[in-house]
């Protein structure tokens, strides 16, 4: 983009500052196209299915990806790693792990199908769960987004994420066109996955090398794994909680109210762009900040926090009291059930940008080894919230379980935690009077 380049230009960075922003650019660009685009297509097929149909397409994704964490085990972020630090092994690097990625993925969805054959009642539920689960195996080629980001090249993983994200769009609109079954978008579901890995296998033979000279090591197979164990088990407690209320709702109530309750997290997924887009800017920054002058970073690392969650209190207020016509006027009449759980869910925003933030500290200042604490105390809350309030409030209680267990597991589990003590009391202050700071937002970029 000549725009972007003449901006950077103008702003005289170093070549390492502006690679930098440049990659931030892109990766924010990403994201945001991604949800908005995913967004707004989902209106569209929430529309044509129905509340019945678009709950249990739902329930299949959340249920899938429940497996799909084991497949990919917390190597993601240990393989950036490793080849951040030895560059000249990447080819070693990168085929150890996508050979662990397939291993791991084949088995998995072996056991997504046994599990379903023997558990899951309904046939055509079953087909759909099989058929959406084959994205396990297709995502192990997130090995190769995974090398672009550790050379700080997410320009060329972000152009495929958008490409995908603009033809899958288009797909599914020609399919509401022809007015197809709820299979059919399944199946695109699973081809916006194949259109990501192609991207990727793309990018890669153009700009780096052959993917055949990848190459399989033991020792480092076994390595990689014993590094990823605990992230994995991070990672694993992350995505339940996330997403094990979905999977209650439907299995504890039925599709139709699982519905409603999607269109209701839908918008909480596109709220959390703004704790994620300032955490984004911003973490770059503190890091420089924290390296020359610990005192200064100190100051900023509240004045970081102080505005993220004054900014999502006010974002939190504002859907909250508005969600009768955000929905009305989005997802239609049908889905109007889900304005009093938006109501409700809209404060999620607020847990989230304090974890956000607080988890962004946490990397800073080095203390990541406690983090996988915050995650199964996240994760044990939000199921034991989940089967006592959905039983007595149905989708109201497993909207209260959701806001209840990120503020659990983003500021009240670092109260236990004493290496995070001091976060804490930066959260505290956040909620109390971070709303103080949001006139000085200018001085986080500065």
């Amino acid at each position: 983009m000549c725009i972007t380049s003449n901006i950077l230009r103008r702003l005289n960075l170093t070549e390492k500052k502006e690679k930098i922003v440049r990659n931030l650019f892109w990766a924010t660009l990403s994201k945001f196209v991604s949800l908005v685009g995913s967004f707004v297509v989902g209106i569209f097929v929430a529309r044509y299915l129905g509340k019945e149909q678009y709950g249990l397409m739902n329930y299949i994704i959340s249920f899938v990806m429940l497996f799909q964490v084991v497949a990919y085990f917390g190597l993601d972020n240990i393989q950036i790693r490793e080849e951040a630090k030895m560059p000249e092994e990447r080819d070693k690097i990168v085929g150890t792990t996508f050979f662990l990625r397939i291993g791991l993925a084949v088995v998995t969805y072996l056991v997504l199908i046994v599990w379903v054959c023997l558990l899951e009642k309904d046939s055509f539920t079953r087909t759909l769960i099989i058929l959406y689960g084959f994205a396990i195996i297709i995502e192990t080629f997130t090995v190769i987004r995974n090398h672009f980001t550790s050379i700080v090249w997410n320009e060329y993983v972000a152009k495929t994420e958008i490409g995908r994200t603009l033809i899958g769009a288009v797909l599914k609109v020609v399919l509401m066109l022809c007015h197809v079954s709820l299979i059919w978008f399944v199946i695109a579901l699973v081809f916006d996955f194949v259109l990501l890995a192609s991207g990727y296998v793309l990018s890669y033979s153009k700009k780096i090398d052959t993917m055949r000279k990848w190459r399989y090591d033991n020792q480092l197979a076994k390595f990689l794994l014993r590094q990823s164990f605990p992230l994995f088990l991070s990672g694993a407690a992350f995505v339940f909680y996330n997403r094990i209320d979905q999977v209650m709702v439907d299995r504890m109530i039925d599709h139709q109210h699982l519905g409603l309750y999607a269109v209701a997290v839908r918008f909480m997924e596109l709220l959390t762009i703004v704790p994620t887009i300032i955490a984004q800017t911003v973490t770059p920054l503190l890091v420089d900040i924290r390296r020359s002058d610990v005192e200064r970073y100190e100051s900023m690392s509240r004045l970081f926090m102080n505005v993220t969650v004054a900014v999502c209190v006010l974002l939190a207020l504002f859907v909250s009291m508005l969600s009768y016509p955000i929905v009305y006027c989005t997802f239609g009449q049908a889905y109007i059930g889900a304005t009093s759980v938006l109501a409700i869910l809209s404060f999620k925003v607020i847990g989230d940008a304090l974890s956000q933030t607080s988890g962004q500290l946490i990397i800073i200042e080095n203390l990541q080894k406690y983090a996988p604490i915050r995650n199964i105390i996240g994760c044990v809350t939000c199921i034991a919230l989940n089967y006592l309030l959905i039983s007595h409030y149905g989708i109201h209680g497993a909207a209260y379980a959701a806001v209840i267990t990120m503020f659990v597991s983003g500021t009240l589990a670092n109260f236990v935690i004493p290496a995070y003590s001091q976060i804490f009391h930066k959260q505290i202050y956040a909620l109390c009077f971070g709303w103080r700071d949001v006139t000085n937002i200018k001085q986080l970029v500065r």
